[in-house]
């Protein structure tokens, strides 16, 4: 997803407080604290339910300014091909694997980017799936852990049981309930190997 259509949802406590792009969920929740919110608060991506850091000192005005301005990444360096994308790391494999490796076409990088690309695109699903999961656990356990029936829900989202998990979950404050809900249409996508 790019950085241009990411979400965002604001969390004071188990209170949702906005949902959209950054900058508006900054100041929705900056307009909150000002206000004398008193819960903890935290700002979600929704993608990967990992905590965005934001800076709430000064106005509303200043704290979306920050969000605007560019982010310092330092230059890659070392081997491989930086301007690219390509990146030298470290691979350990067995003589045997090397060897392999050594004797396909274009030699060993180009043999471990098509074996990669291959099991990228025959696992896409899956992959897709499990990290739908992973996020809404992570969800879960942030916001949610002190929830009644947490343990069991966390049992059926990761057995791939839709119907157990909604029963679970539906007894949770409304504003968890819902997110969670709304994480849970890819968490729970029908899994393609027919498993």
């Amino acid at each position: 997803m790019s950085e241009d259509h990411k979400t965002y949802t604001a969390f004071a406590g188990i209170r949702r407080i906005a949902s959209g792009d950054l900058a508006s969920v900054a100041a929705e929740t900056k307009a909150a604290l000002d206000q004398g919110e008193s819960a903890s608060v935290l700002i979600l991506d929704d993608e990967t339910c990992r905590v965005v850091e934001v800076d709430f000192r000064g106005t509303v005005e200043d704290v979306v300014a920050r969000l605007r301005e560019p982010a310092d990444k330092p230059e890659p360096r070392g081997p491989g091909r930086p301007k690219l994308g390509v990146v030298a790391r470290e691979v350990t494999l067995l003589p045997r694997h090397w060897e392999w490796l050594n004797a396909q076409p274009g030699g060993a990088s180009v043999a471990l980017r098509r074996l990669v690309e291959e099991a990228r695109r025959s696992n896409e699903s899956k992959d897709r799936v499990r990290q739908a999961r992973e996020t809404l656990y992570r969800f879960m356990s942030m916001l949610a852990g002190d929830e009644a029936g947490f343990e069991e829900a966390s049992r059926a989202l990761f057995a791939g049981d839709r119907t157990l998990f909604m029963a679970l979950i539906r007894l949770w404050p409304k504003d968890l309930r819902v997110h969670a809900e709304k994480l849970a249409g890819a968490a729970f996508a029908d899994d393609p190997s027919g498993a």
